[in-house]
């Protein structure tokens, strides 16, 4: 795809599975790529394999919940690849229950994560970019902050929050050569889903029935996302702000 090569892109939650997907197509077009998760660990293990790959990546432990902290890293980041041209804010987590089982405190933490994290990012990002005349945000959201799914009620709060943010901020900063979009990915093959899931009879009587639900008869790998927010990240796509793309294998068709 055209211009991503020397870039530098932040991906938050980029030692999970997805992030880890997403870090490693940044690198493989030749990005600079800063690997943010709260778990340190695994985004050094990420940003390892780019750089013995032949790539260049930067592991950062920040909690982007911590507005504080998020500028530090990113300031630290930017020392070592230069102004940020691409943020992808794909850093999210849920934890499954009937909304009236929850507390208080479990939707803090839900917030803090998907909502108020990307926000943090977004606001020490775009003001750069302004500066600039140039970027592109790419928000992972969910198809749950689209049609809603059981037991995610806050989750999907958050991203349908996220899906307005993105649309909201698309308009003002459209005249300032940056866009902004939001991908939804459906049912993907993550340790989340498998924690969720589980791997007893009801465990496997889900799985089947997310795959009976989508017409490509399989639920996604954390492979199937990285094209499109590629896509959204390059030129290519330099005309295209403020929409929402679902990569759920056709589970959610939108006009």
């Amino acid at each position: 795809m055209r211009g991503l090569d020397g870039k530098s892109v932040i991906v938050t939650g980029g030692g999970g599975a997805i992030g880890g997907a997403i870090c490693r197509r940044f690198a493989g077009y030749g990005a600079r790529v800063g690997v943010f998760d709260k778990n340190l660990e695994g985004a050094r293990r990420v940003a390892d394999e780019i750089v013995r790959g032949g790539g260049k990546a930067f592991a950062s432990g920040v909690d982007i919940a911590d507005y504080d902290a998020v500028g530090r890293a990113i300031a630290d980041f930017e020392a070592k690849a230069g102004p940020t041209d691409i943020l992808v804010n794909n850093a999210g987590w849920d934890r499954f229950a009937n909304f009236v089982d929850t507390t208080p405190d479990l939707w803090d933490q839900l917030i803090a994560i998907n909502l108020r994290g990307p926000l943090n990012m977004s606001h020490f990002v775009l003001k750069t970019m302004v500066a600039r005349g140039h970027g592109r945000i790419v928000n992972i959201a969910s198809d749950a902050g689209r049609v809603g799914s059981s037991q995610e009620a806050v989750y999907s709060a958050c991203k349908g929050g996220i899906i307005a943010f993105t649309k909201t901020v698309a308009r003002e900063v459209a005249r300032k050569g940056i866009t902004l979009n939001a991908v939804c990915p459906g049912p993907t093959d993550t340790p989340l889903l498998a924690a969720v899931a589980g791997s007893d009879e009801r465990g496997q009587k889900v799985r089947a029935a997310l795959v009976g639900a989508i017409p490509m008869k399989r639920v996604g790998q954390p492979e199937d996302i990285p094209g499109a927010v590629c896509f959204l990240a390059s030129d290519d796509a330099a005309f295209i702000t403020g929409q929402t793309i679902s990569v759920s294998g056709g589970l959610t068709m939108h006009g």
